[in-house]
Formats: C-alpha cells, sequence, structure tokens
C-alpha cells in the first residue's frame, strides 16, 4: 500500500511548488467537467519544468500515477486522477514570449487562451482555435484535447497551430518535439515506419477527426510531426512544459451572419454548402438553447456564420453574400461589435444551458462532440433524433455545423442501475452510428474515459492495439493518466452521482421551526435538525434541508449537481455587466470560485475526501469569502446559487455552535437598529463610535473588519420623518389608507437600510412618487393580539385593541448570516402584517436592491408552503419598475447629465435593470453603469478578515470607473453597500436613482 504521508513528505522536499494532499486541495480535483470522479492522493502545483520532473521520478519510483490538469474543463473524464495531479494554472501559466514578425508565441501550459489573444491582438494576430470557454481554459489544456472552437473552419484545431512542444516523459526525459521527427522518443520512428499501410488507410479524412492517438501525423508525406502527433494525447504520452504555437492575422472586421431555417436538420444540411464561400464560423443551434427576447431572427434553428474583412463594408458585404447564397426562413447580418459580442454570448452559453431541459430536467454530457463530414450531418441529426427517441432520451444538438461536428447533452438517468444500463446501452448503439457514418467518437474534448473503451467499434482491434504500443514507446510504466485512451477504465464507471443522496428530498421536510424545540444561545438552529451527515448521503439518505430548492425537486443534492465544471465563474474578469464570481477575481484560487466551493459541497455530501459534514472546515472556510452577490444565479449557464447554498451550510454549520460575534452584529442588524430608535439613542452612539478607541473596541467585540468605519445612524428614522409629514396617513392610525380604494396607490417598504441608515433615500423616492401622480403608504405595523403569533390566520373584533406593534423585515441580514429559523420567524411575521396588502393586490416599492431580491426570491424558497409568500414576491417592484408599470405616461425630470457607478450585484441577479436603464435614459442620464460588484455586500465587507478581498473587488471595476468619470457625472449606487464602499474607500458620494430624480423636480 502507498505511503501517503511519505509521499507528501518526499514532495514537498523535492519541489518548490506548492504541494496540497489536504482535503480543500483534494476535493477541487476529484472532478472536472465530465460525468466522472476521481479521488487523487494529493496536488501538486509545480514552479518550473524542473518541479515536473522531480513530481515524476518521485511518482514512478512509487508506482503513483500522475495526471496534468489546465483549466478542469474537460467533459471527458481526463483531468482527473487518482494518483498525483499537477495543477500548471498556478505558476507555469505565463505567455514567455511573443514574436510578431514569425506569428508565434512561446506559452506555458497553464496559460488561459484569452491572456494570449491580449497579448496578440495589438499585433494584429490571435490564435485560431477558440473553444467556448476561452476565457478559463488553458494551452496545455488546448493541445492534450487538441481543443477546436467556432473558428475551425477558418483556422483549423490546435494541432494546426502547434509548432513545436517541450515535454518531460514518465521517465524523465526532456524532448523537444518537432517536424521531421524531432524529439521523437526511441522506438517511436521505428513503430511508424512499421505500420505505414495502417497510418495511411486507418485514420478517417475528418476535418474533426480528436478521437485516438495522431500516429498518421507521423507519416512521411505529413512531415513526420511528432508535436503534431502528440496533440490529443490526454497527457497518457509526457507532461507539457512548454509550447511554441503559430498565430494567425485577425480580421480588421468582421460581420456576423444569422441564419434562421425551420429546424435544426434544415440548418445542418445548408452548412456544409457555405465552406466554398470561406467563412470564419459556421456554428448552430436549435431554439431549444436560445433565450426569449434573443433578437435572433424568426426561426427553428439558426446558423452564426462570422465573416471578416479589411474594413466593416468588406465584412458585410462578404456576409450578405452568405445570406443570398443560403436558403434561409429570415436572416440577419451584424456588424457593431457589442452586439456581436451579445449574439456569440448566447452560443457560448450553450454549453451549460444545455446541462438542463426546458423542463427543468438534468443533461448530461459523454456524448458531446461526435464529428460526421460535414455533408452528412443532416442525415447523422436525423438518425441521431430516430436513436434518442428509441431510449426514451432527449437532447438538443448545437455545436460546429461547418465541421460536422456536434455538441449534444443528454438526459441520461446517471442515479439508478436501470438508467445507467440504458446510458451504456445508448452509447455502444450511438458510437456504431458515428461510425456507419463515417464519423469520429470525439471531434474536440478528447476520449477521455467517456468514449475510449468504444474507440476499437471506430478504428477496428488491430489500431486500437497499436494505439497500446504507442503509448508503451512514450510511457512503459503506464505512469501518466492511466485508465484514459489506452486500457481504458468502463464508460460506466467511476461516475460523480454514485456518492450522491439518490433519493429526493421531501420540499417540506425542513429543521423545525417551533420555538418549543429550538436551542437558545448563539446557535439559531433547531436541536436534531440535521440528518443529512455524510454517511446517510453516501447510502442515498435524504438531506434535510431549510429552503425549497424547487428548481431542484426540493433535493440539495440536485441542486449542488448543477455545477458541471464549466468553470465560467474562473474568469479574470468580469465581462460586460457580468457579476460572477469576485471573490475568485480578487484571490485567483479556486476554492473560492464558484466551481471550487460547488465542488466541496459535492465532496461534504459524498462523504469521503471531506469527512465531518455540515460540519466541515473546508466548507466554511471557502464559503467564507462567498460574497452572496448571488452573480453566479444570473451569469452561471446553469443557475447555481452559491449565496443560497452558503445560508443553508451556514444553518446547519452552527447549529448547536456558537456562532462568530458578526452574525450577531450584522447579522440581527434590523434588531438592533429597531432597538436603537426606540430608545433614542442614535446620537449617543454616532458620538461614541466617533471616538477611536472606543470604536475600535467596538469593531474588535462585534466582530468587525479594524480597516471599517461604522456608519452613523439617522437621527430621524424615514418611519419617523413620514409619520409628521402625513399623520392622518400612518397605517397606524384609525384613518389608516384604504387599500381597496381604487387609484394608482403603492406601498413602499421601509428596508432596514432605507429606515436607519439613509432616510433620505426613502424621502426622495415618495417625492418622486407622488410627482408621478401615485399614492404613497406604507406597511401596516400592528399583528393581531390574540391566537398564535404570526400564524396569518388570527382575526378577532378586538384586534385594534388587542395588537402589538411590529415592523416588516426581508430577513436578509438573517438570511446572510444562515440564521434561517429566525428568518423564517420574521418573515411569518411580515407576511402577517402585509396581508391587508396583499388581499388588495397594492404593488409594493422596494428601494434597497438586496432587500427587493430577498423578497422575490429568498422568501418564497424559505416558506414555500405559505402561498402569501409568493403573493408577496410577486407584489415586489423596483423604483424603476413601479414608475414604467404604475406611471407609464409621466415624464422624469430632465436631468441630462452623465452618469458613472455599478449595478447593484443582486439587481443584476434576480430583478433585471431594464427598466432602469430606460427610466435613465428618459431623464437624460447617459452613459453605462459598470458590472461586477462594490465588494461590501451587506454584512461580508464589515467582517473581520475580509477587507482586502472587499476593497480587491471594489478595485476591479467601480472605483476605476468613478475615479475618471469626467466633472458633473452623477455617481449612481442604489444600494447602501454600494453607497458605503464608495464612501469609505473614495471619499465619492453615491446617490439612488430616486435622489437625483427628486432633485431635478421642479
Amino acid at each position: 500500500m502507498t505511503d501517503h504521508s511519505g509521499l507528501e513528505a518526499e514532495l514537498r522536499g523535492a519541489v518548490r511548488g506548492e504541494v496540497g494532499f489536504d482535503a480543500t486541495s483534494r476535493a477541487l480535483v476529484t472532478m472536472d467537467a465530465s460525468n466522472y470522479r476521481r479521488v487523487p492522493l494529493g496536488v501538486v502545483a509545480p514552479a518550473d519544468a524542473d518541479d515536473v520532473a522531480a513530481v515524476l521520478e518521485v511518482c514512478r519510483a512509487r508506482g503513483v500515477p500522475v495526471v496534468a490538469r489546465g483549466g478542469g474543463t474537460s467533459i471527458a473524464g481526463q483531468a482527473t486522477g487518482t494518483g498525483v495531479v499537477l495543477d500548471f494554472t498556478r505558476h507555469m501559466n505565463g505567455l514567455v514570449e511573443l514574436d510578431p514578425g514569425s506569428r508565434t508565441a512561446v506559452v506555458q501550459p497553464g496559460l488561459v487562451l484569452d491572456r494570449l489573444q491580449e497579448a496578440a491582438a495589438p499585433h494584429g494576430l490571435r490564435f485560431g482555435p477558440d473553444p467556448s470557454t476561452h476565457s478559463r481554459c488553458t494551452l496545455g489544456g488546448m493541445i492534450g484535447n487538441n481543443a477546436c472552437g467556432s473558428h475551425s473552419v477558418a483556422w483549423g484545431t490546435t494541432a494546426d497551430s502547434v509548432r513545436e512542444l517541450s515535454v518531460v516523459t514518465a521517465r524523465g526525459r526532456r524532448l523537444r518535439l518537432g517536424r521531421g521527427w524531432a524529439g521523437a522518443p526511441e522506438g517511436l520512428r521505428e513503430l511508424a515506419e512499421g505500420e505505414l499501410a495502417r497510418l495511411r488507410t486507418g485514420f478517417p479524412d475528418l476535418p474533426r477527426r480528436i478521437s485516438g492517438y495522431a500516429l498518421d501525423a507521423l507519416l512521411p508525406e505529413k512531415g513526420a510531426d511528432v508535436a503534431r502527433s502528440f496533440c490529443g494525447s490526454e497527457g497518457t504520452l509526457g507532461i507539457l512544459t512548454e509550447a511554441v504555437v503559430g498565430l494567425v492575422e485577425a480580421p480588421r472586421a468582421r460581420a456576423l451572419a444569422v441564419l434562421a431555417y425551420a429546424d435544426e436538420s434544415a440548418a445542418a444540411e445548408a452548412a456544409a454548402g457555405l465552406l466554398p464561400l470561406r467563412p470564419l464560423t459556421v456554428e448552430g443551434m436549435a431554439a431549444d438553447l436560445v433565450p426569449a427576447g434573443s433578437g435572433l431572427p424568426g426561426g427553428g434553428a439558426w446558423l452564426f456564420v462570422e465573416t471578416g474583412g479589411e474594413t466593416a463594408g468588406e465584412a458585410h458585404a462578404h456576409a450578405e453574400r452568405i445570406v443570398r447564397a443560403a436558403d434561409v426562413v429570415d436572416a440577419l447580418v451584424v456588424t457593431d461589435p457589442a452586439a456581436q459580442r451579445t449574439l456569440w454570448r448566447i452560443r457560448e452559453d450553450a454549453a451549460g444551458t444545455a446541462t438542463r431541459m426546458p423542463d427543468g430536467t438534468e443533461a448530461w454530457p459523454g456524448w458531446e462532440d461526435c464529428a460526421v463530414p460535414p455533408a452528412r450531418l443532416g442525415a447523422y441529426l436525423r438518425d441521431f433524433r430516430a436513436l434518442l427517441s428509441s431510449h426514451g432520451l432527449r437532447g438538443t444538438p448545437y455545436g460546429h455545423f461547418g465541421d460536422g461536428c456536434i455538441h449534444v447533452r443528454i438526459d441520461f438517468d446517471l442515479l439508478t442501475e436501470a438508467g445507467i444500463g440504458r446510458f451504456r446501452r445508448f452509447s455502444e448503439e450511438l458510437a456504431d452510428l458515428v461510425v456507419a457514418h463515417g464519423g469520429s467518437l470525439s471531434g474536440e474534448h478528447g476520449d477521455g474515459q467517456a468514449r475510449a473503451e468504444l474507440l476499437p467499434r471506430m478504428y477496428g482491434a488491430e489500431t486500437v492495439r497499436l494505439f497500446e504500443r504507442a503509448k508503451a514507446v512514450w510511457d512503459p510504466d503506464d505512469l501518466l493518466n492511466p485508465g484514459i485512451l489506452v486500457r481504458p477504465a468502463p464508460l460506466d464507471t467511476n461516475l460523480r452521482f454514485s456518492v450522491l443522496p439518490s433519493r429526493r428530498t421531501d420540499a417540506t421536510t425542513k429543521p423545525s421551526d417551533s420555538p418549543a424545540g429550538a436551542t437558545t444561545g448563539p446557535s439559531d438552529s433547531p436541536a436534531g435538525a440535521v440528518s443529512g451527515s455524510p454517511a446517510g448521503a453516501a447510502s442515498g439518505q435524504p438531506v434535510d434541508v431549510a429552503f425549497g430548492y424547487p428548481a431542484d425537486g426540493g433535493d440539495f443534492a440536485a441542486a449542488v449537481r448543477r455545477c458541471v465544471g464549466v468553470a465560467k465563474c474562473r474568469t479574470t474578469t468580469a465581462a460586460g455587466p457580468a457579476v460572477m464570481c469576485p471573490s475568485y477575481r480578487a484571490t485567483g484560487e479556486e476554492q473560492h470560485s464558484t466551481r471550487g466551493r460547488a465542488r466541496l459541497l459535492h465532496e461534504m455530501l459524498a462523504g469521503e475526501v471531506i469527512t465531518d459534514g455540515w460540519g466541515s472546515t473546508e466548507v466554511r472556510d471557502a464559503l467564507d469569502l462567498c460574497l452572496s452577490c448571488k452573480g453566479c444565479r444570473s451569469d452561471c449557464p446553469v443557475g447555481v446559487d452559491m449565496a443560497t447554498y452558503k445560508a443553508e451550510f451556514l444553518h446547519h454549520h452552527y447549529a448547536g455552535r456558537r456562532r462568530p460575534a458578526a452574525h450577531h452584529t450584522m447579522g440581527r442588524l434590523p434588531e438592533w437598529l429597531r432597538w436603537t430608535a426606540r430608545t433614542h439613542t442614535a446620537p449617543l452612539l454616532n458620538a461614541l463610535a466617533s471616538v477611536g478607541p472606543l470604536a475600535r473596541i467596538g469593531k474588535r467585540l462585534g466582530g468587525l473588519a479594524r480597516e471599517r468605519e461604522i456608519p452613523r445612524l439617522a437621527t430621524r428614522t424615514f418611519s419617523g420623518w413620514w409619520r409628521r409629514r402625513k399623520p392622518t396617513e400612518s397605517p397606524d392610525s384609525p384613518d389608516s389608507p384604504d387599500y381597496s380604494a381604487s387609484g394608482a396607490l403603492v406601498v413602499l417598504w421601509p428596508d432596514t437600510f432605507t429606515e436607519h441608515l439613509s432616510p433620505s433615500v426613502g424621502q426622495a423616492a415618495v417625492r418622486v412618487l407622488e410627482a408621478a401622480g401615485l399614492r404613497v403608504a406604507l406597511p401596516p405595523t400592528r399583528l393581531p393580539g390574540r391566537g398564535a403569533v404570526a400564524d396569518g390566520r388570527t382575526r378577532a373584533a378586538t384586534a385594534l385593541l388587542t395588537a402589538r406593534r411590529a415592523r416588516v423585515c426581508c430577513g436578509l441580514t438573517y438570511i446572510s448570516t444562515g440564521q434561517l429559523d429566525r428568518a423564517r420567524r420574521v418573515l411569518r411575521r411580515t407576511l402577517d402584517l402585509m396581508e391587508p396588502v396583499l388581499r388588495a393586490r397594492v404593488p409594493v416599492v422596494v428601494l434597497e436592491p438586496s432587500c427587493a431580491a430577498a423578497l422575490r426570491g429568498d422568501l418564497p424558497e424559505l416558506l414555500p408552503d405559505d402561498p402569501r409568500a409568493a403573493q408577496l414576491a410577486a407584489a415586489v417592484l423596483t423604483f424603476a419598475e413601479t414608475l414604467e408599470r404604475h406611471a407609464p405616461d409621466w415624464i422624469p425630470p430632465a436631468v441630462d447629465r452623465p452618469v458613472a457607478g455599478q449595478t447593484h450585484c443582486h439587481q443584476h441577479a434576480v430583478l433585471g435593470d431594464t427598466p432602469d436603464r430606460r427610466l435613465r435614459a428618459a431623464a437624460g442620464l447617459t452613459g453605462e453603469l459598470s458590472g461586477g460588484c462594490c465588494g461590501l455586500a451587506g454584512n461580508f465587507g464589515f467582517e473581520k478578515g475580509h477587507f482586502d478581498v472587499s476593497r480587491a473587488c471594489a478595485e476591479e471595476q467601480l472605483l476605476p470607473t468613478v475615479r475618471h468619470a469626467p466633472p458633473g457625472t452623477v455617481v449612481l449606487a442604489d444600494g447602501f453597500s454600494c453607497r458605503t464602499q464608495l464612501e469609505q474607500l473614495a471619499g465619492i458620494r453615491g446617490r439612488h436613482l430616486a435622489e437625483v430624480l427628486a432633485e431635478a423636480l421642479p
């Protein structure tokens, strides 16, 4: 048996890079983007080629396998392993050299493709292949899988762009691979020259033939190109340490022709006919993967055909020629670069979108990228659809129609024995179908474990034995990525789902909320509420949860399964309005990405690597830097909602445990602020907070960051201002507004931040709403005094006499700190208060985006069995939505100034900002707000240990945007956190849109 501790110690002594044998390091790399899971012994992030050689020497002596890993986006299982995983993204990720004259670049294997593209762009150059994961996939992974991307009809596969490769073999030899047998290991030339006939006749002539080893590249008429033959070997022949790659001239201008067809077969049959017109791309997708309102021309399927030219006119003319030559239902030619990027994102997100059927059913890879001759694509798709139907399966094909390469995710049942049996039978029959059409089992992403077992059906037994002999020449000890390509593991083993709970949890089964069962003190969860132990999870026992998870059938394991490893969260810059994942961009650590956290939750449920379930410190530490920005909810193609998962985890983790001080100070902020208002002590607290030593003591005791200033409390609350302004219309008086009366009545929600910290926002909103002709009221503040408290049913004749005061609250601070039992009690009380409003169907205006998002999203998920929760969620409107829907004829005052700032992350993720954009435009507020997250994110930025990450998030987009804004620019920040971050880090006052409009009113 391998001595794991000895292996770790020996590796630490042999390499300069990091060595991780801890649970977190191992859990993060158990999976890639495939259906498979393998648990490694440890992870090494080599500093250089010497480290790679040292790892191989140590592992060879101990018989421990080695697997190379880049961005971890492989979808066939080849980036996972049971031995030592080499992570090249941490150190060996540089661009060594870029030579515009020779149009070449020297790259390390961990370099992300987009970084190479950014460096080449100023010289008018680019790397030709561009997979949809270009913002996070690495050059090493692309070479290992011979990746292609959408531009392969113009610039080929990665192998077409490789000039030389530096590799270290399993036995430590350092080779420089190239043409003319350069760098060939001993025995390779003899092997190839002894099999010339097979190499000339046994390999299909396809633009996308990626399956198996590319031994035909060793033919003399192909230049005996050892580097090209190494491409697509999936880390099984040697470890890449450096590559010389060719670059191509990028067109100065581009146009995008979107061609609409009746269905995917019509689009597929048309694709090959467009190739003689020399387009840059011919991509296809059907309506199943296109979101509503996408702006595509009318049809059931589309081809995205990109053209290039020296000028925009030339590119446009080229696109128009293609439109005229294509037999289309409709067409659209787009030349604006921003509009093109928007359309391309629809296609690129399909890799994630396809993981769910339209009805929400899960779909999985496994047959993601078969390729057939382009001229046969239409016929193949018809047969493919028939095969799906015969097995009772569904999938939506899309992909590189111009190369005959199809991506598809299929709704396999990979959780039951019967479903896995169907998966195998379908795979075998589909392999035969692909071969019958003259195709390749893999057209882009490699064979991995998903397809290597079926290679004899494509190549025959003799050619597969030739692959085994080639493997033995390069790696006689079978040290590198064993079980992949050669002597593969069966395609239905190592499935990552087998270790998760297999039975769905009833959405109504949650920890008890009853006061009788609750513990007292720091813990906010009832004793005995948690039954989802790792052992129970692995044996199929249900995991009790607090949230409803309606999109996942109430199953927390299914929610965690949403992350399929697409890794869009690992991008280093937020594109456009995107938010996800600010903590990863701040730290660059996988455990702080949405994918990394999902992997840790997966392993927590599996109970093999992370063995203490909800008590896991590994999961807690990874989630600690999650800002709960909810960016992943909208930006992740598969809709992972890590903010909800974090709240769920904290809820269970602190059951029976002492909570951090910040959970009491920040998590229960509404309680403390209401107490301050009742005792009229805001001036005193402000004075004490201004005394340095006292403020430092208070922050230390409260678990707050010492770098933070304590915000000043309003000396008069918004509700206090309201009562003085309209004494006869207070809901506390007998003259309370009649919610059933006709007229444009709206209820303005006095959220905690508006109420106690920035009442000027509420005052401005009242002024604007009334100027727009709306009647404004506040929510009721009295609960019935008889019967069960907060049961929503008690109605007594003496209610007004026995009622007690209460305040509405969205529960946000309790939710973000995982105090979910308390959040439910608060929300039920809120629903009781709001019943008159709900019965009258009056819209509820919420000024604070995070509070609106909590009411619209978290409320119905925390109280799925209370119909009032859905009613209130549906009634919630943002400030701009209210004006657009209920005062459509109102013309806002002309501000006529540029704006800067940032769209609130919760608004972007949950609420949407289209009405805000229209309202700003109507008021003459010009310019766009940036994406990303301000970094304060409610309690996050105030908590001890979070300041540096909080500031890094703000410095990514928000602070540079406002610092470089021209004089006279209006700095918009609808969220209290955003305004606080601007003030404390930049000394800039941000304002809510309501304040800006109110100031401009006559």
